[in-house]
C-alpha cells in the first residue's frame, strides 16, 4: 500500500479537513483546523504530501520523525497542525487496514465511555443563565466551560472583577451539584490579575481554571497554582511533547490540555499524557474544532488512564453518517475501524468554502489590541 494523494477541503465554520488516499482505496481522514491560518496549514500540507506520496502509510513513526525533524525548522502552529492533521489520517488508514479501533493499537481501551463538557456563554449577562439552566435538566451534559472573562486590562477595576464572579456565580447557582464548571481565563489576564480572579472564584468548588496566564511563562503559571486551591489547566497553543515538558516536570498545572490538531496528532498526544500521568497531572484534550479532530481526541481518551473531561463544539451532526450522542455526560467509545466515523460528504459538499475565516480582534477602550 502506497500514498496516492492528500485531498484538503475547507469546511464551515472554520475546519480544514483533509483526506490521505492510496492506492488500495483506504482514504484516512485527519483535521489540520488552525484558526485563522488553515490557508497557510493547507500550503503545509500540501509540502508534506510531496514527501508522502509514493510512501508506505502504516510506517507511521518514521513519518512523523521525517516530517517533524527532517525539514531542521520544528514546531509552531502551522507546521504542529499540519503534521498533526496528516498524522490522524495515517492512523485512521492502519486502523481501516487491520480492521480495529485506533485505541486498540495504542494498547486498547481503558474505559467504556468518554465524559464531555459542553460550552455556556459567560462573558455577558443576558439568556445564557436560562440556556445552562435548560441545558442542565435535559441532562445531557454533567460538565460545563465558560469564559467570563472579557478582555482585559494588566489590572482590572473592581467593577470587572464583580462582574465576572457574579457570571461565575450565576452559573453554580443554576447549576446542581453534580455538575461540574470549568473557567476559560483565555490567556487575558496578566499573572497578578489571575491570581486576584481565582482568589474570588475559589467559593464555586470549581472544576479548573484554564490559561490563567499566556503560554511560555511556566513559572508563572506554576505560581498561580500553587496560589489557588482551583486546579489549574493549561497547554492547547503548546506543540510535541518537548514544550510540554517543563508544563509537566514542574507540575505547573493539573491538568493538561493538548490539542490533537495542534500537539502533533494522536500519538503525540497520548505520549504527552504519558508524562503527565507520572507526574499525577490529569488529561482534558482541548477540542473546539470539528468531528475529525473530536473523533482522534476520543481515540486518545478511550485508552489514557488519566483521562479527566473531553471538551467539544460539534458531535458531527449533519457532517458524520452516525454523530456522536452523549446521555448522562458520557459518549460510548466507537467501536469502529480507525477513528470509527465515516463522513457525510453530501453534507460537506453543502459547507466548503474558501477557508478565509478571520481571528476576532479585541480591542481595550483606549484603542490597543488584546489577547483574543
Amino acid at each position: 500500500m502506497k500514498v496516492d494523494r492528500i485531498e484538503t477541503i475547507h469546511v464551515l465554520p472554520r475546519w480544514l479537513f483533509l483526506k490521505v488516499h492510496t492506492d488500495v482505496g483506504i482514504v484516512g481522514l485527519g483535521e489540520a483546523t488552525l484558526e485563522g491560518r488553515s490557508l497557510t496549514v493547507e500550503t503545509a500540507v500540501k509540502e508534506i504530501e510531496r514527501y508522502l506520496v509514493g510512501k508506505n502509510p502504516l510506517e507511521i513513526e518514521k513519518h512523523w520523525q521525517t516530517i517533524y525533524r527532517g525539514t531542521f525548522y520544528r514546531n509552531g502552529p502551522v507546521l504542529s497542525s499540519a503534521l498533526s492533521g496528516v498524522e490522524q489520517a495515517l492512523w485512521d488508514i492502519l486502523g481501516k487496514h487491520l480492521n480495529v479501533p485506533v485505541y486498540q493499537l495504542l494498547g486498547g481501551k481503558v474505559r467504556d465511555k468518554i465524559r464531555m463538557y459542553g460550552w455556556v456563554s459567560g462573558e455577558k449577562t443576558g439568556s445564557y443563565v436560562e440556556d445552562f439552566k435548560a441545558s442542565v435538566a435535559d441532562g445531557k451534559f454533567t460538565a460545563y466551560k465558560t469564559c467570563p472573562v472579557p478582555a482585559c486590562q494588566a489590572i482590572e477595576s473592581p467593577a470587572v472583577m464583580k462582574q465576572v464572579v457574579d457570571n461565575v456565580r450565576a452559573l453554580r447557582e443554576a447549576a446542581k451539584s453534580h455538575v461540574d464548571i470549568g473557567v476559560d481565563f483565555h490567556g487575558r489576564c496578566t499573572p497578578a490579575l489571575s491570581k486576584r480572579l481565582c482568589k474570588k472564584l475559589e467559593q464555586f468548588d470549581l472544576m479548573f481554571v484554564e490559561e490563567p496566564v499566556l503560554p511560555g511563562d511556566v513559572d508563572a503559571m506554576k505560581d498561580i497554582s500553587r496560589s489557588t486551591s482551583i486546579p489549574i489547566a493549561a497547554g492547547e497553543r503548546l506543540f510535541t511533547r518537548w514544550q510540554f515538558q517543563e508544563l509537566i516536570e514542574k507540575q505547573a498545572v493539573a491538568i493538561i490540555q493538548p490539542d490533537v490538531s495542534h500537539c502533533g496528532g494522536i500519538m503525540e498526544c497520548r505520549k504527552i499524557a504519558a508524562m503527565a500521568e507520572a507526574r499525577n497531572i490529569a488529561l482534558a484534550p482541548h477540542c473546539p474544532l470539528g468531528p475529525i479532530a473530536l473523533a482522534s481526541a476520543i481515540q486518545v481518551d478511550a485508552c489514557t488512564p488519566n483521562f479527566l473531561c473531553q471538551e467539544q463544539l460539534t458531535l458531527g451532526e449533519g457532517y458524520l453518517k452516525k454523530p456522536f450522542v452523549v446521555q448522562d455526560g458520557y459518549v460510548q467509545v466507537p467501536d469502529g475501524p480507525g477513528l470509527g466515523i465515516e463522513l457525510n460528504e453530501q453534507y460537506i459538499d453543502t459547507k466548503c468554502f474558501a477557508g478565509d475565516w478571520e481571528t476576532p480582534l479585541f480591542h481595550l477602550p483606549d484603542g490597543s489590541l488584546t489577547e483574543w
